[in-house]
């Protein structure tokens, strides 16, 4: 996978917090933000996958319109000019 450096302005009691972390998890601080962004992102795309398959399952069940799957008007009628 192709890297890109990235430059951040964040507050130094984050930095140290997070630099902290990074060692308790015996890794640099790139490759624990890298890892966050990682989660973050796959976390986004399943709520998205979850949501499009929920309302998916719904269109495909369909809505009651109240017409028992039956036009109750024309086409004309739809059109007519008043």
């Amino acid at each position: 996978m192709e890297k890109q450096n990235v430059t951040l302005a964040i507050s130094k009691e984050s930095l140290r917090r997070a630099k902290k972390i990074a060692i308790q998890q015996q890794t640099s601080l790139s490759r624990l933000l890298s890892n966050l962004i990682d989660e973050i992102a796959a976390q986004e795309e399943s709520y998205y996958e979850v949501a499009k398959q929920r309302h998916l399952a719904l269109l495909k069940k369909g809505f009651n319109l109240g017409t028992h799957g039956k036009a109750t008007w024309t086409r004309e009628e739809l059109h007519e000019r008043k």
